[in-house]
């Protein structure tokens, strides 16, 4: 393939999602609505994430002039597209300009790439800033450069700012420094790119210095370490869904480079790219065989492992490559098409294949008009889903949102940021998912259950009640 039909690939796959974004009919998940907020409220860090995805979000919405679904989510098929383009210069730079086109038409249809292509994740800016690391580094290898390590440390400084997840590239990347002399850079480049990388970083430590380290403590908590047990299935189904993340022909040709590898049929430049990253891989089927992962906690094996798997298929089984970019392209069309045919694609039982997606922003209309026809301006809930939606849906509408007061702890960024102030003195609007009583008896609004979507067949429940309830704990 030839690069500028790489090129036409990538371009032509990202013009389709945008314009089947245009015609989505899904509404905001909860982490996108939160991410969203976020970006209304400037910070260095956030309850759950760095904050880069924030910082995108504002650059797109400001220069949109718009909040809507389109514009947030629009930053995922552009930065995919760029990333794209840049593992076309990484690989027609250090491999070869015959696996250039490939590179970029493989990255672009990886089924990952397709599904945060559609809903915008923390994955879709760490793994563009990842890609311009890798190229600086994969620069420095060859020749000493302050630029290229004053980028280097940059970029992988934002990728840090993007997701901790950054972190897993490390160990690999350290152990190919030790045992392959070809991965070596100078201690002059080292040293300057660790130094900004640090300098990059370090407004969002000092954030976690300052919140009580609230961001670390979230990200260690949902690895669930606190309930260590061996758990062989889960180990295995997380490494088989990575099958599915980059596609079957992808992930067997990075299984089948580690193979060749064993046999001693690697190249320098392959190994480099094996040990950044198949140890990814493996440090997190570790980490859901002995508690949880999710199958993108491994993201990014795939920037070198796209450019490896292409590198060694090109050599060794052209076919598979055009039986890779068949399967994929297939799957990055149907995503698109999904949330524009979001409401007719329903299950046996009746249920909506993406209902994760859908009702969320109806509740919040309703909570909106339970308010006006109760005649206040505040509404509370104790949801952190609800609150997600509502705080993006009723944003243009006189209303105050919060969140129901918690003793201990906050448990998610609503409860620390915009939980409901002691001052508050007239009766607001409780929205929640569970009857609710006090000393003093609420005025019951409306209670309900949405036929359709991610809360069909749940009982959605409103109360007027005096502050004085919530403070309590009801």
């Amino acid at each position: 393939m030839s690069a500028r039909t790489g090129l036409f690939i990538v371009f032509g796959f990202t013009l389709w999602r945008i314009v089947m974004l245009h015609f989505d009919t899904t509404d905001l998940f909860v982490d996108e609505a939160q991410y969203w907020l976020w970006s209304q409220n400037f910070d260095f860090g956030y309850y759950s994430k760095p904050p880069m995805i924030a910082w995108v979000i504002r650059a797109m919405t400001e220069m949109a002039g718009s909040s809507a679904i389109f514009w947030i989510r629009l930053c995922g098929p552009l930065i995919h597209m760029a990333t794209a383009l840049v593992l076309m210069k990484i690989a027609k730079r250090f491999v070869g300009p015959e696996v250039e086109g490939w590179t970029a038409a493989t990255y672009i249809t990886l089924p990952g790439v397709a599904l945060s292509s559609v809903f915008f994740s923390t994955d879709v800016v760490l793994l563009f800033f990842l890609a311009v690391a890798l190229f600086a580094y994969f620069g420095l290898t060859r020749q000493r450069s302050v630029a290229l390590a004053l980028a280097m440390g940059v970029a992988f400084g934002c990728a840090f700012l993007s997701k901790y997840a950054i972190l897993f590239v490390v160990p690999g990347g350290l152990v190919a420094l030790l045992l392959l002399p070809s991965a070596r850079i100078g201690w002059r480049d080292f040293f300057i790119s660790a130094v900004a990388a640090i300098v990059v970083a370090s407004p969002n430590l000092w954030w976690n210095v300052t919140h009580d380290a609230t961001t670390v403590k979230h990200t260690t908590s949902i690895a669930h370490w606190s309930t260590m047990a061996i758990d062989f299935r889960g180990g295995v189904e997380f490494f088989l869904a990575q099958f599915g993340v980059v596609g079957p022909i992808v992930f067997f040709a990075i299984l089948w480079a580690v193979y060749r590898s064993l046999r001693g049929k690697s190249s320098a430049f392959e190994k480099q790219l094996i040990w950044l990253s198949v140890p990814v891989v493996l440090l997190i089927t570790f980490q859901a065989l002995i508690a949880k992962a999710y199958a993108n906690w491994a993201v990014t094996a795939y920037v070198a492992g796209t450019i490896l798997a292409v590198w060694l298929l090109n050599r060794e089984w052209p076919k598979g490559l055009r039986i890779s970019l068949g399967i994929n392209g297939v799957v990055s069309i149907l995503f698109p098409l999904a949330t524009v045919f979001a409401h007719q694609l329903v299950l046996p039982n009746g249920a909506e294949v993406m209902k994760r997606y859908l009702g969320r922003s109806e509740i919040s209309r309703e909570a909106g008009d339970l308010a006006r026809q109760s005649g206040t301006t505040i509404i509370v809930s104790d949801s952190r889903d609800m609150l997600a939606d509502m705080f993006h849906t009723l944003r243009d509408q006189p209303l105050r949102i919060y969140a129901r007061p918690q003793a201990g702890a906050p448990d998610n960024y609503y409860e620390q940021t915009f939980e409901m102030p002691a001052d508050i003195a007239e009766d607001v609007l409780l929205v929640t998912t569970r009857p609710f009583k006090c000393v003093t008896e609420p005025v019951a609004v409306k209670s309900w259950q949405p036929s359709d979507g991610y809360y069909r067949g749940k009982t959605i429940y409103a109360y007027k009640v005096p502050p004085s309830c919530l403070k309590s704990g009801g």
